[in-house]
């Protein structure tokens, strides 16, 4: 009897081990509910914190997933809205655009206006002058006057005269031509000005539900996977900047040293304009001077440095002279991502000067931290 009890005993402890050494169910009790509080007067002992690795999964409002998996998903909001704040940048330039020039063509059909009822009053001033002279044509009231010298004169004045009425008559259809092209110039405006704004109005509704999800998402860890979060945010910007620079892409020896060394002069007060602007938050389609996204962050700089430059990224790059990524320079502009919703200031030394995301304020950061579409020369 003895020696079934300890073999059962045995039994037991075995199987105890093998569940206790399972990896899926001290997975599901890291994350399972505390056990209920004991009865009576002790106080319940709260079981340690569980630190969990990168690749294990994190419960979140969006589900179970890995922490890197949430980074890379928030990473992806965080790059549509700045497509987004891209297309909203640009439409608001088009509305500021369209909106001066239908101001200035309404000016232009107030102006043709007034041409065209100065001429209309002086037409009609003509035609009471003909009036008072019974309506006689002046021909019929020089033949009239009896005298050579009186009717010479006269068909000198006449032919003035006629002239002049002729030029006032061409005057008047030439104006009212202007008045009909101008009022279509001011409809086709009009109609832009109408489509920039809906452009404008759903690229923000756009940035905001980009920036929202991701917030969201954010808010859905707890405080200790937010910090291990922008750990892994901050390892993989260094990963990507240390295989940048192993790779060759770019030779540091040009620019190594102090914060724009090699710069054109013009690209060193850019610099100096942008490495100022240090700390100041980033604003989705903000130009300064207290807040600013990437392109207006870049677009601000090179004006002042006496280079206006496109508002937008992508405008940068479509417009910008572009130079080989081994042969830029501190002050131009490098363009990410392949459809360049980002841009940052090359500093030199591997470094750019740049307005991140939402959230986070201009700073440095290396330079292939990010994926590098290719590099433009404002002052080329």
């Amino acid at each position: 009897m003895n020696r079934r009890r300890c073999a059962a005993a045995a039994t037991s402890l075995v199987c105890a081990l093998a569940v206790l050494a399972s990896p899926d169910l001290l997975t599901q009790r890291a994350y399972a509910a505390p056990p209920p509080a004991p009865t009576g007067s002790a106080s319940p002992v709260a079981p340690p914190p569980v630190e969990l690795p990168p690749g294990m999964p994190v419960p979140s409002a969006s589900g179970t997933k890995s922490l890197e998996d949430v980074r890379r998903e928030i990473e992806d909001l965080y790059q549509k809205a700045a497509s987004a704040t891209d297309a909203y940048n640009l439409a608001d330039e088009l509305v500021k655009k369209q909106s001066a020039e239908v101001v200035d063509l309404a000016g232009e059909l107030v102006t043709v206006q007034q041409r065209i009822d100065a001429l209309k009053a002086r037409a009609g001033a003509a035609a009471r002058a003909q009036y008072r002279s019974a309506g006689l044509p002046p021909e019929a009231r020089l033949m009239l006057a009896g005298d050579p010298q009186l009717f010479l004169d006269g068909m000198g004045r006449m032919k003035q005269g006629q002239k002049a009425t002729s030029d006032l008559l061409l005057e008047l259809t030439r104006q009212q031509e202007d008045l009909k092209t101008y009022a279509a110039d001011s409809s086709t405006h009009w109609q832009q000005l109408k489509a920039a704004r809906a452009k404008k109005e759903k690229a923000e509704k756009e940035i905001k539900k980009r920036i929202s999800a991701a917030k969201k998402l954010e808010a859905s860890l707890a405080e200790k996977d937010r910090a291990r979060l922008a750990r892994l945010d901050s390892a993989a910007a260094r990963r990507a900047q240390t295989a940048w620079l192993d790779s060759g892409a770019v030779d540091l020896t040009a620019s190594a040293g102090a914060v724009g060394q090699g710069a054109s002069e013009q690209g060193r007060k850019a610099i100096e304009f942008a490495t100022a602007q240090i700390g100041k938050p980033y604003v989705w389609g903000g130009a300064g001077p207290s807040s600013y996204d990437c392109s207006g962050l870049t677009s601000q700089a090179w004006l002042a440095a006496g280079r206006p430059i496109p508002r937008t990224s992508q405008e940068q790059w479509r417009l910008l002279p572009r130079v080989d990524i081994k042969n830029m320079r501190p002050g131009d502009l490098i363009i990410y991502h392949s459809d360049a919703s980002h841009v940052g200031m090359y500093v030199g030394n591997g470094r750019i000067v740049h307005a991140p995301r939402p959230g986070r304020t201009v700073t440095f950061a290396g330079a292939g931290s990010m994926v590098i579409l290719g590099v433009v020369r404002p002052d080329n």
